[in-house]
């Protein structure tokens, strides 16, 4: 059994080998590839992750490698968690909002756009190179914005098995677990299923299932009175009433579009900024030869149960345990009604064979809207990426309802390209 992580240099990196630590019984991993482009940060992250597997009995090796195509070869697994121009490019597509008056975030807006049009051609360069040196893997990625790189993956790469995976769903369930205590008490993650749908990033809960049953209106009623009860509560209450569904926080941006840029213009910092002291601070941490364990730290980089969710998906997914996870992937007719080539956000079972989206009931009209407008915008953006069509582009950013008006979008585009040129080359190829 050989993972490879393609950005093993990542400051998540070693969440995830606790989360491989944790399950070495159920999932008998042998090797564990960490590759990176960035050669001094994967020798931090790689050694130690190197004394946290020895502090455990080595259970399983630990390689680490700067070439992509050696790193792949023979994986079972291959885990993508990259960022394309590294934490300086998300900086730059934060204030490429804020100096346009636009949401700029790394998933929603234009930020999410500048950032997935540097790493769609990546990311499918990367199933390029397992067709060839790992046929039969299965990719599983992480990178955001991870329902659009999932939605370019299954259009462009349909023969290479790929699942795009995100922690919301397992952190909303453990918080709404914590919420409903007072009512069924302590709870274990695994006797509870959430069920939500959307787009990455785009999603609405609508139901919590505990030994198969729903405890939604306890859920809402108890979710309710605690918004209530704060000073400023992080929703509007009568919007949640009407809707009887708990938006996913990323939906902030959309519902509560005036609130985020204010919070925006008292940049700096940016989250970007926050994150990078963060880093730097971690990898001073894991640096130190005498550690091999995670710092307390490594929680406030964000990405909370990352690990859970990468190593449950695949312990499913190797001993066919048939069991419900939140994944992106293409829906193939679950949700009646909507097309059945969108990738969504939906509960499937995992087995061996892969993952299967379970029949669910589509959302109501006031969401389908949104999510229709936000998933033709992924469209565009995907073949625009591919292409270098300067046009398509121009399109996505006018379909996009976080996007400018339309005298506009010609200026923000343009600036979009010069900001991240080098990591755009399919945009200025000459003729």
């Amino acid at each position: 059994m050989r993972v490879t992580v393609i950005g093993g240099g990542s400051t998540y990196t070693p969440e995830l080998v606790n989360g491989f630590l944790d399950r070495v019984e159920a999932f008998p991993l042998r090797q564990l590839v960490l590759m990176d482009i960035d050669d001094d940060r994967l020798g931090v992250v790689g050694g130690f992750a190197r004394r946290m597997v020895v502090s455990r009995g080595s259970p399983f090796e630990v390689v680490c490698t700067t070439d992509r195509r050696q790193a792949l070869a023979g994986a079972s697994y291959v885990i993508t968690q990259l960022r394309v121009g590294q934490m300086a490019a998300r900086r730059e597509d934060e204030y490429l909002g804020k100096r346009h008056g636009l949401i700029g975030q790394e998933t929603t807006g234009i930020g999410g756009m500048a950032k997935a049009l540097r790493t769609v051609p990546v990311i499918l360069d990367i199933a390029e190179d397992m067709r060839t040196v790992a046929p039969g893997a299965w990719l599983v990625n992480f990178t955001n914005p991870s329902g659009l790189i999932t939605e370019a993956l299954q259009r462009h790469a349909p023969d290479i098995a790929s699942v795009g995976v995100c922690n919301v769903a397992v952190h909303t369930k453990t918080e709404l677990l914590e919420l409903l205590r007072p009512d069924v008490g302590e709870i274990p993650p695994g006797r509870a299923e959430l069920r939500t749908l959307g787009l990455n990033h785009l999603t609405w809960h609508r139901g919590l299932l505990i030994d198969g049953k729903d405890l939604w209106p306890q859920v809402m009623r108890r979710f309710l009175e605690e918004l209530e009860s704060r000073t400023e509560p992080e929703w509007d209450a009568a919007t949640l009433r009407v809707l009887q569904m708990i938006p996913n926080d990323y939906l902030r941006y959309y519902y509560q579009t005036d609130r985020m840029l204010a919070a925006q213009a008292a940049w700096p910092p940016s989250r970007a900024e926050q994150v990078m002291a963060i880093e730097e601070r971690l990898l001073r941490e894991y640096a130190d030869p005498a550690r091999n364990t995670p710092p307390p730290g490594l929680m406030e980089r964000g990405g909370a149960y990352y690990s859970t969710v990468a190593t449950q998906l695949l312990t499913a997914h190797h001993n066919a345990l048939g069991e419900t996870h939140v994944v992106n992937t293409r829906h193939n007719g679950a949700v009646p009604g909507w097309p059945a080539d969108w990738v969504l956000e939906l509960p499937c079972r995992v087995d061996r064979q892969g993952v299967h989206p379970l029949p669910t009931e589509p959302l109501p009209p006031v969401c389908y809207g949104l999510i229709a407008q936000v998933k033709m915008v992924e469209l565009l953006i995907v073949e625009a990426a591919l292409s270098g069509d300067r046009a398509l582009a121009h399109q996505a950013l006018l379909a996009h309802p976080l996007g400018p008006p339309a005298d506009r979008v010609a200026a923000v585009l343009e600036d979009m390209l010069r900001t991240h040129r080098a990591h755009l080359p399919r945009f200025w190829r000459k003729g």
